[in-house]
């Protein structure tokens, strides 16, 4: 994999990261004026590299690329908390975000005060967050929506879909007010003005969240910037316009649960969702350095040949491994191919590079399995909505992955905060590498 920039000499090499959790140093720079996005000349993993490796004096566009997973996304808000204190002058020039991720990007792409400021409001935000401000938990919402899709799974389809019932298992109305409070001041037509305002004033090069659209299949990358020229990928494209607190929104949907969010007229949900490159769009957009922030925990051998559950697997061990394939999995395999060609590039002649370039990663995870951390906050979810997650078989599991998607309750998003505060700090000479003075 490789990102596109237009103009200048091939880049030169970098050693190699010996595992997708280390990475090179750098210093954040002005924005390069140059176009964002170009195409490619021949067709690679993505596109190809135009820009000059960064001088010592100018160390290149870093970027911050924030994926998904659900109530796990406070670990990165932990992560964020150190960096502000770490580094209180850091600016990224280009912010990405995808499914839950995508809140946190764009609140970071919408503060206009330093960084420490926008990590002390993201910490707020998530310090008091509860489920009923993500979706809605009463007995006649939840029973509401539970009755509907039970009817239109016995009437065969037949069941007409209310206005507002049958486009998920829950209600996110709470959510979506909370992202327009957060994301404040909102224009007439939803746009998050003030990300348009830094972008035109130079405090941000670009921002990208990320969706699926339901009808074609196709994953779009939304994206707002300055001399952004958009790309075309089989099944993923980039479509540049003001963004929007639906295109968060829908960025956030996780599939069945949370309701499609209607986007210029199509369906949208969770970006996740086939969302195959996840670096992808810090590439596109020209970053050179890019911090990457997971939330999924790599178990160890051991922990990987321990059972989970005894007897037949219960529904909830079963989405439990398949919301980790589509939202956990993929940025570890992305970053595995960006540092094979950053080895290729790197064994190159300069003369032989062309238009390659090798772009410095830095991929943080959480040292704690997060699914099994769930398993132990459980008790405090809602009631009626705890007993429909038992009922899924979420206490037959040791770690219930998929509950710790939905586990929006404070004592569990703190921990994953001081986790990921934790964990930067075990990790900060990699990090001041990467984005250090």
């Amino acid at each position: 994999m490789t990102s596109e920039r237009p103009n200048g000499p091939p880049a030169g090499p970098v050693p190699p990261p010996a595992d997708p959790a280390s990475s090179p140093s750098s210093a954040t720079a002005p924005r390069d004026p140059a176009p964002r996005g170009r195409e490619p000349g021949p067709p690679q993993h993505d596109a190809d590299a135009r820009a000059p490796r960064p001088s010592a004096e100018r160390r290149g566009d870093l970027a911050v690329v924030l994926t998904g997973g659900g109530a796990r996304a406070a670990y990165q808000v932990g992560l964020l908390r150190w960096l502000a204190r770490r580094f209180p002058d850091l600016r990224f020039d280009v912010v990405t975000g995808v499914s839950a991720g995508a809140i946190n990007a764009s609140m970071l792409a919408a503060h206009s005060g330093p960084f420490p400021e926008a990590a002390a409001e993201l910490d707020r935000l998530w310090r008091g967050l509860t489920t009923e401000d993500v979706f809605r938990v009463d007995t006649r919402s939840l029973a509401g929506h539970v009755a509907h899709w039970g009817r239109r799974l016995v009437s065969g389809g037949v069941e007409e879909e209310s206005a507002r019932g049958g486009r998920g298992l829950v209600d996110t109305a709470p959510l979506d007010e909370l992202l327009h409070r957060a994301l404040a001041p909102i224009g007439p037509g939803g746009e998050i003005l003030r990300i348009g305002e830094n972008v035109e004033s130079g405090r941000l090069g670009a921002f990208a969240v990320t969706t699926l659209d339901y009808a074609t299949g196709q994953t779009i990358t939304w994206i707002e910037g300055r001399d952004v020229e958009p790309w075309e990928r089989p099944n993923r494209r980039s479509i540049a316009t003001r963004i929007r607190v639906r295109h968060v929104l829908a960025s956030a949907a996780l599939p069945l649960f949370f309701p499609a969010v209607q986007v210029d007229g199509g369906w949208h949900g969770d970006g996740g969702v086939r969302h195959t490159a996840p670096l992808s769009p810090a590439l596109h957009l020209g970053a050179d350095r890019i911090l990457a922030v997971s939330t999924r925990y790599i178990r160890t051998r051991e922990e990987e040949n321990l059972p989970e559950t005894v007897g037949y697997p219960p529904p909830a061990q079963i989405l439990g491994h398949l919301m980790k394939a589509v939202f956990l999995d993929v940025l570890d395999q992305d970053v595995r191919r960006l540092e094979l060609v950053n080895r290729v590039i790197d064994t190159l002649p300069p003369d032989e590079r062309g238009t390659l370039r090798h772009v410095d990663i830095l991929a943080l995870r959480p040292s704690v399995d997060l699914g099994r951390l769930a398993a132990d906050h459980e008790p405090t979810l809602p009631p009626v909505f705890r007993f429909l997650t038992r009922g899924l078989g979420t206490r037959e599991t040791r770690s219930p992955d998929f509950l710790s998607l939905l586990l929006f309750e404070p004592a569990y998003l703190r921990e994953l905060m001081d986790i990921g505060e934790a964990d930067a700090e075990a990790k900060a000479e990699e990090i001041e590498r990467l984005v250090g003075g």
